[in-house]
């Protein structure tokens, strides 16, 4: 089988009753929001529900679809979405070594890997949706 010619990912931004941010620490990267690869035959929404369970434990359902970042150099486009928790318990695998709700200043201090705290402020701020960035 041939090496796709890009990957597509998907990502949640997970705000809680209290506007707590979910994040998930991992092996690489450190804190991040979760997310992870589009299977084939499977919807860029369906794949953020899905690896935030796989990641986090949680259950979310999607508010809406912020924006695109598209890394030319990786082949990437990762898609980004607004979500809210609907229950699940918070657990830890060996994708997520940590996990948790964090007020949304502490989270933005945690995340350090590239460009995933200008990807989540984006999110969060609904006047910027949908945007598009390419790097």
């Amino acid at each position: 089988m041939e090496d796709p010619k890009h990957i597509v990912s998907a990502a949640a931004v997970v705000l809680n009753e209290e506007g707590h941010l979910l994040l998930i620490k991992g092996p690489k990267r450190g804190w991040e929001m979760p997310g992870g690869q589009v299977e084939e035959g499977e919807s860029a929404m369906d794949a953020a529900v899905r690896e935030t369970k796989e990641e986090s434990g949680i259950d979310i359902e999607i508010i809406k679809f912020c924006g695109v970042f598209q890394n030319k150099g990786d082949k990437i486009c990762n898609l980004l979405f607004l979500a809210k928790p609907l229950g699940g318990e918070l657990t830890v695998t060996a994708e997520s070594l940590e996990t948790g709700f964090y007020p949304v200043q502490e989270a933005l201090e945690q995340v350090t890997w590239t460009n995933f705290k200008e990807r989540i402020m984006l999110c969060l701020n609904e006047d910027q949706h949908p945007f598009f960035i390419d790097f």
